[in-house]
């Protein structure tokens, strides 16, 4: 896929009411930026089937979108994510994997708990992702939509194989610039409303007793363009002898 765009879509009750700490967030934004690859957003949401799909199903349909969902795909009854996935992408019904049954069978021999069978049923056409922790599976749909146990230890190791397999040719170098400056944001408005399309202006202000600072952020996948476009904001700078330093950091 061309200029892939990832939302990360963690499910459990337990993160929001504070009883476990999330730490899917985290690694995803560090592995996605050493990859060159987008992070768009990111979602923590109740174990509840409803809100399930339709986050799903709104997630599925942003341009190029791709999905890495944590949790919800265990045997108890508060796992609902398999059948989201279906109501939201496929026909809404569950369809037994046979090679993921058999996994399950050989894991369950001798025990009289059939209920981790439930995990061998996905949606329509899904593909296995491989668990080198315990050999229990995730699942994916159409190479964009990654369905992954809500343990770390399991999922990154997923996210690491779906990068691999289906991303790695997928990053763009992007190229940046800073500089803060001794002023308010709104002396760059007019700049930021004519940057060009292809370039991303950002501006982070900072609020002190007796003065302000903004530190502007020009990114493109075009260095020419970022270069191009951070003289501007040098220029004015100098223009309005507007003390600044080049980077994040000013020392006050």
């Amino acid at each position: 896929m061309k200029n892939p765009n990832f939302y990360a879509l963690i499910i459990g009750s337990e993160i929001l009411n504070g009883r476990r700490e999330d730490r899917h967030f985290k690694f995803l934004q560090n592995i996605l930026k050493e990859s060159n690859l987008k992070f768009s957003g990111s979602f923590i949401i109740e174990d509840k089937i409803e809100l399930i799909a339709s986050t799903i199903k709104y997630l599925s349909m942003l341009p190029n979108s791709v999905i890495f969902s944590f949790g919800g795909i265990g045997s108890t009854p508060d796992d609902y994510t398999r059948e989201a996935a279906s109501i939201a992408i496929r026909d809404g019904r569950l369809y037994t994997n046979k090679e993921f049954k058999l996994k399950i069978e050989k894991r369950i021999k001798g025990s009289s708990n059939r209920h981790p069978l439930n995990m061998a049923n996905l949606p329509l056409d899904s593909k296995l992702l491989p668990n080198e922790l315990n050999g229990m599976y995730g699942f994916s749909l159409e190479d964009r939509f990654f369905f992954m146990p809500g343990f770390p230890e399991m999922s990154h190791q997923m996210v690491k194989y779906v990068l691999k397999k289906y991303f790695s040719n997928s990053g763009k170098r992007e190229y940046r610039y800073t500089l803060t400056a001794l002023c308010k944001e709104s002396e760059f408005i007019e700049l930021m409303q004519e940057s060009h399309e292809e370039v991303d202006v950002s501006s982070l202000p900072k609020i002190y007793k007796d003065s302000s600072q903004t530190t502007i952020s020009v990114l493109s996948f075009n260095d020419n363009l970022a270069k191009n476009e951070f003289k501007k904001y040098i220029d004015f700078v100098n223009k309005y002898n507007i003390r600044y330093t080049i980077g994040e950091g000013y020392t006050r």
